[in-house]
């Protein structure tokens, strides 16, 4: 049987080189003549394909966000309150007027430095819909402190009727929710250099890239806007929008759309993770811990073994 083996495995290094050239069209000529006329007729067709525009698919993003330096980035890194404050400014006054915050409260902007009266002042601004009542209906009432920030639209439907049939998406995990591979083996040193910002740096890139020229051969469908930073194509339903003194900040910070996608990204990642510092600050008390509690271990088992014969 073992020889029997053998022969098929030495045949099949012997024959295996003539097959290989025989496929390359290098041994034998056993094209027949309807082949070798098809294979005539079908020499130009890669140049008549791409004269008709029928290239492979780009990767998207088309550009890959750039790593910003972010307070809150690293071990010990901490939340800008006062960056917090103005990206809580950017997206009430222009983000707001299309996407939601649905898992953010009022009341959860104490986290960021307001004091409870600025707090009860700002949710009365809005109105919420309550009840039912005695009678049965539903109501309207000022908002309270307690309440969850109300969505520009009643229903999704409404949303898509509004924006061309695009739904804007809730902003409330965004931060978490969109961010780009960063692949091998870049994600193994993100282990170490506790690297978590992709979420910021991609939004930030992808509100700053509205002023990318569109490249040539790059078509852009009608109600669509071009952003080689968008992750799912060339381009997005959502036009620009940001610009220079949109916003007016009160503590003189500049007001260019570069520090707005900066503010705004960083109050999105604080949406997404409000415990994000705390969390760190308590792992690293766990690392700290565990590794005096190994250092005890080994010493009380030399201890204890210690005039065990081994």
């Amino acid at each position: 049987m073992k020889k029997t083996l053998s022969v098929i495995l030495a045949a099949g290094i012997a024959f295996a080189p003539l097959s290989v050239l025989a496929q390359d069209g290098q041994g034998p000529d056993t094209n027949t003549a309807e082949d070798q006329a098809a294979a005539v007729e079908n020499a130009d067709a890669p140049e008549e394909a791409a004269e008709e525009g029928h290239a492979a698919t780009p990767h998207y993003p088309i550009k890959r966000p750039s790593e910003l330096d972010w307070s809150f980035a690293g071990p010990f890194g901490s939340w800008d309150l006062a960056q917090l404050q103005r990206g809580y400014k950017v997206y009430r006054e222009v983000c707001s007027a299309c996407h939601s915050m649905n898992l953010v409260a009022f009341r959860n902007l104490e986290a960021l430095g307001f004091s409870s009266e600025q707090i009860d002042t700002h949710a009365a601004e809005f109105t919420v819909q309550d009840g039912p009542n005695d009678q049965g209906e539903m109501f309207e009432r000022p908002a309270t402190a307690s309440d969850y920030m109300p969505a520009p639209y009643p229903n999704p439907a409404a949303a898509a009727v509004a924006n061309n049939g695009a739904v804007p998406p809730d902003l409330s995990l965004i931060a978490k929710a969109r961010a780009v591979e960063r692949g091998f083996p870049t994600f193994v040193f993100d282990i170490f250099t506790q690297y978590a910002e992709s979420g910021p740096d991609y939004i930030h890139a992808l509100l700053t890239g509205y002023e990318e020229e569109v490249p040539e051969g790059t078509e852009v469908m009608d109600g669509t806007y071009y952003n080689p930073y968008f992750i799912s194509s060339a381009a997005l339903a959502m036009a620009q929008p940001l610009y220079e003194d949109s916003v007016e900040y009160t503590d003189g910070s500049p007001q260019t759309v570069e520090q707005y996608s900066r503010d705004v990204s960083a109050f999105l990642m604080w949406a997404a993770e409000p415990h994000l510092t705390e969390r760190k600050a308590t792992g690293f008390v766990t690392m700290i811990f565990l590794i005096v509690f190994a250092v005890l271990m080994f010493l009380v088992k030399r201890r204890v073994w210690a005039g065990t014969p081994h």
